[in-house]
């Protein structure tokens, strides 16, 4: 489990001390809950990060536990490091909104066919409880042709959870390359 500290300064000074240890500057917060200004180690957030199974994983901070999920993340310009992440508490029983990352699986016949693969959806925003969180939403586009989308109607939803985009709006299609 992710450990971190609770931040008792929140001054440029102090972030910057916290940095240069090797800190990540974290915000969390949640319908309810106050927010807690944090900071982790960064090498090891990246790494349960990387080894995380499921979109929402626990934190501790200060001996109390949280279920979160990121909710944004800043890298800095030129160096791709995390500079800062905000972190949601995802609460039980209690409707929020998330965003949900959409993933896609397969080749389109299109891309045989001199098209691009274009994304223009990469997370879509939900509105479900805590228990019902997706960790994503997985596209097959094995049969998108040149000229052919997926739209948002076109998504099987999990029962309980609802997408707050419009219903004719294009999640990824095949377009004709130039």
């Amino acid at each position: 489990m992710l450990e971190g500290i609770i931040r008792e300064s929140i001054d440029k000074k102090a972030t910057k001390a916290l940095r240069k240890d090797g800190f990540l500057i974290a915000n969390i917060y949640g319908k309810g809950i106050e927010n807690i200004n944090a900071a982790f180690k960064s090498n090891e957030f990246i790494k349960a990060m990387k080894s995380k199974t499921s979109l929402s994983f626990p934190v501790k901070v200060e001996g109390t536990e949280y279920k979160v999920i990121i909710q944004e993340y800043q890298k800095h310009p030129v160096t791709s490091m995390l500079l800062h992440v905000d972190l949601r508490v995802v609460l039980d029983g209690v409707l929020s909104k998330y965003l949900i990352p959409v993933k896609t699986e397969g080749t389109p016949v299109g891309v045989k066919n001199k098209g691009i693969l274009i994304n223009s959806k990469k997370r879509l925003l939900i509105k479900c409880a805590g228990e019902n969180l997706p960790n994503n939403f997985t596209l097959n586009v094995d049969n998108l042709d040149v000229g052919d989308a997926i739209l948002i109607r076109d998504i099987d939803v999990p029962a309980n959870v609802t997408i707050m985009e419009e219903d004719r709006v294009a999640v990824t299609g095949v377009i004709k390359a130039k």
